[in-house]
């Protein structure tokens, strides 16, 4: 499938006029958890130095290319391609690496940045319906740190367009990596993160959550103390603790109280054991090991077998060729109760700062 997305097109797709004033959450929709059936998961193809310089970006390029491959098993992939020529190169990748190109959706469309997490679209879904809505929020690449952004702000509008899905726009700046989700009206976050100044400073802590209620259709947000070294995110969420189930969180440790992420991975986690969920009770909490650091360059990279990525296929984790790999491997098989487990090097792909659930939004079926 193929779909070009011109720059100066801004075709407006709104709510149907009569609910134009009605919030996501009041007109039904919800943000599912990741852990159900998707019909694709959206991907921003990386062609710039802007997160791997010099030869670093040719040097991930198979791993990236072994993570569509996996995610392609069980479900489509869509392709954000800055421009056509881009576009003929991952197709001639693609097939060297052996991919049923009849998964593979492309976008062509001009792009900044590869963290699809972050500037894509999030997809929210109305179960009784049916339906399916793109909650466009904007993208400053986390807090002005990486310009241009401009291209990639207008990605979840392009995908929109392509898939004759309605969008709606709350008007501040959110990041899919920042955000996680139970799928029974619970969602986690960070202070660090989103009450930071660089992100929406016109809002409070208490207007925060009332437009993630109302734009994700969730009742609850949950809140984290702070990220991991090396994160440039401002510490999201899906470097440090995640849902495996509806009442089961993953949480990230690190044993080594001389190692930068004690401290904080630590608060974090005392935070967590006092959480109660909508039905009262406490959270279950498994704790998942951090690598022992990952540093390339002399530069600590924010490595966590946290950021995985739930697909059909399984659940890619993200491994390191490190001591800790197969303990975390070991833990999530057991965590995700059947679910495969799926390790995949990130080596290479961790020097952008980011691993597989950064780099991918999936796309709910219904």
């Amino acid at each position: 499938m193929h779909f070009i997305f011109e720059q100066n097109q801004y075709i407006s797709y709104t709510l149907a006029a009569n609910t134009a004033s009605s919030t996501p959450r009041e007109l039904g929709f919800t943000f599912p958890a990741e852990w159900a059936p998707h019909r694709a998961t959206w991907l921003t193809f990386p062609h710039n130095d802007a997160s791997w310089q010099g030869d670093k970006l040719a040097k991930m390029r198979p791993q990236y290319l072994a993570f569509i491959k996996a995610i392609s098993e069980g479900e489509n992939v869509g392709i954000i391609a800055n421009d056509e020529a881009l576009k003929q190169f991952i197709i001639g990748e693609l097939t060297k690496t052996g991919v049923d190109l009849a998964k593979i959706e492309f976008i062509v469309k001009p792009t900044n940045d590869a963290w699809c997490r972050d500037h894509g679209p999030s997809f929210v879904v109305n179960p009784k319906t049916g339906e399916k809505m793109i909650v466009d929020w904007g993208h400053n690449a986390w807090g002005g740190k990486y310009p241009p952004y401009d291209d990639d702000n207008r990605t979840p509008r392009a995908v929109a367009e392509y898939l004759n899905l309605p969008v709606v726009n709350p008007g501040i700046i959110m990041e899919g990596g920042s955000v996680e989700f139970n799928g029974a009206g619970s969602l986690l976050t960070s202070k660090s993160c989103l009450l930071n100044p660089n992100r929406n400073p016109h809002l409070n802590q208490g207007q925060i959550e009332q437009i993630l209620c109302d734009y994700y259709g969730i009742e609850q947000v949950l809140w984290v103390e702070d990220g991991i070294v090396g994160d440039d995110t401002d510490g999201h969420i899906d470097d440090t603790t995640r849902f495996v189930n509806e009442d089961t969180i993953v949480a990230c440790v690190e044993t080594d109280r001389n190692d930068e992420n004690f401290a904080v991975l630590n608060t974090n986690l005392q935070m967590l054991k006092e959480m109660r969920l909508l039905n009262g009770k406490q959270p279950n909490i498994i704790e998942l090991p951090m690598p022992k650091a990952v540093i390339i360059d002399d530069f600590r990279t924010p490595g966590s077998y946290a950021n995985f990525l739930i697909c059909n296929a399984g659940v890619i984790v993200p491994v390191f060729n490190n001591p800790h790999d197969q303990i975390a491997i070991d833990i999530l098989e057991k965590a995700f109760n059947g679910r495969k487990i799926i390790p995949l090097l990130a080596t290479e792909i961790i020097w952008g700062q980011g691993s597989f659930h950064c780099l991918s939004q999936q796309e709910p079926l219904v």
